[in-house]
């Protein structure tokens, strides 16, 4: 099977436990861009999750996707314009099931950017032009596909949720992880921030990768609002990933 229909058919599977799970308060909203931004994912695992026996050297690993970014386009750190300007990426984009007032559903209309998103695709941006050249040794993807709001609409991230509901879930994630990391066979597995990390080396460990983090682009940290992606750069450099 190509590795792109490999990735897609376990992400459906995926999806198939996630619509069996429940959340309690303070949780109200859920979004599932699996589901609604199907399309677009598709597109992306498509166009560059490669087809036949492809793999890649590197697997970047995120934590959840933000209201400003896969929320709206379906794609890992999906910033609205790195989507459309520099992946080139354009599908149809539906709605959440129950939509927060507070955080809409735009598709590439969404005017909000995603500094996370934006910092982490401009420095892919920046070293490979082309984002065909970036794709030959590297992928990214979410650890958990879902957000999680609460009744203000403020962002509540899957470490987050009481063990009763964590659990199921991070077991269908812990799967979905396996396969698709199986079908990219990388030699690196880094994660985007402390989290992913963890997750990588909990459910990898034992796949003869190796592992590595770089610092979380999230404008909530102090030390990536001190020139993210210099200090990014540096890390992937010292660890051997990059050159």
């Amino acid at each position: 099977m190509p590795t792109a229909d490999t990735i897609l058919a376990a992400a459906k599977a995926l999806n198939k436990t996630l619509d069996t799970l429940r959340f309690a308060e303070p949780v109200t909203h859920v979004y599932n861009p699996y589901d609604y931004a199907y399309p677009m994912h598709e597109q992306y695992v498509r166009r560059y999750g490669g087809s036949g026996g492809s793999t890649k050297r590197v697997v970047f690993l995120g934590m959840n996707p933000g209201p400003w970014g896969m929320a709206q386009t379906g794609a890992p750190f999906g910033e609205v314009a790195a989507v459309r300007d520099y992946l080139k990426l354009d599908a149809p984009i539906g709605k959440p099931k129950n939509e927060h007032p507070k955080r809409p559903v735009e598709g590439l209309a969404c005017t909000r950017s995603e500094v996370s998103g934006h910092r982490l695709w401009g420095l892919f941006a920046e070293r490979y032009s082309d984002p065909r050249k970036f794709f030959e040794g590297h992928f990214i993807l979410n650890y958990c596909p879902l957000v999680f709001m609460e009744a203000s609409g403020k962002n509540r991230t899957p470490d987050k949720l009481p063990a009763a509901e964590r659990e199921p879930l991070e077991a269908a994630c812990d799967k979905h992880l396996r396969e698709v990391v199986e079908a990219l066979s990388p030699e690196w597995v880094v994660g985007v921030g402390a989290f992913a990390e963890k997750q990588a080396k909990r459910v990898l460990g034992d796949m003869g990768c190796a592992f590595g983090r770089i610092l979380h682009p999230s404008p909530a940290s102090p030390l990536a609002n001190k020139g993210w992606a210099a200090q990014a750069e540096q890390q992937l450099v010292e660890m051997g990933v990059w050159s």
